[in-house]
């Protein structure tokens, strides 16, 4: 029997909506990545784009462990000599938590074409609505997700 690769054709996509609110930034960034890269679906295959279409919402309020808010420093540089820019994490999810979501998901996925076209799957907004509905997309409860599988038996 020949092994199975599914084509364009094969794939259907739906669309998940995860509630961040005071869920952990890299454990949502993770499973967000998971589903965008279709790993979570029988008919996953490396090379193609599978994924399903993910929007979070309520990014503000993301939540980072310990005192990283303090000490996680973002950077960016224009492209100068010196053009090195700083920011501290609570300061910058403060001012973009649309982009803070969008960037720990982004380093969750392939660095390449597949990568950012995986990415243009993620839609990310700070407050609690969407304009997405159309797409009458499945609610997705993240925290009773991960409690779920875990292995029977057990606790904790």
């Amino acid at each position: 029997m020949r092994t199975f690769s599914p084509t364009k054709s094969d794939l259907t996509r739906a669309w998940h909506v995860v509630d961040a609110e005071g869920l952990v930034l890299g454990r949502l960034a993770t499973e967000v990545a998971r589903v965008l890269r279709g790993k979570h679906k029988p008919t996953f295959t490396p090379h193609l784009d599978t994924g399903d279409h993910v929007i979070v919402v309520n990014a503000a309020k993301v939540v980072l462990t310990s005192d990283k808010a303090d000490k996680k420093v973002v950077y960016r540089h224009s492209g100068y000599p010196g053009g090195l820019r700083a920011t501290r994490y609570a300061d910058f999810l403060a001012a973009k938590p649309e982009e803070a979501v969008r960037r720990a998901v982004r380093g969750m996925l392939p660095k390449n074409r597949l990568g950012r076209a995986t990415l243009g799957k993620l839609k990310v907004y700070a407050g609690p609505t969407h304009p997405h509905t159309a797409q009458s997309p499945l609610v997705w409860d993240l925290a009773s997700a991960r409690r779920e599988q875990r292995a029977p038996g057990r606790t904790g």
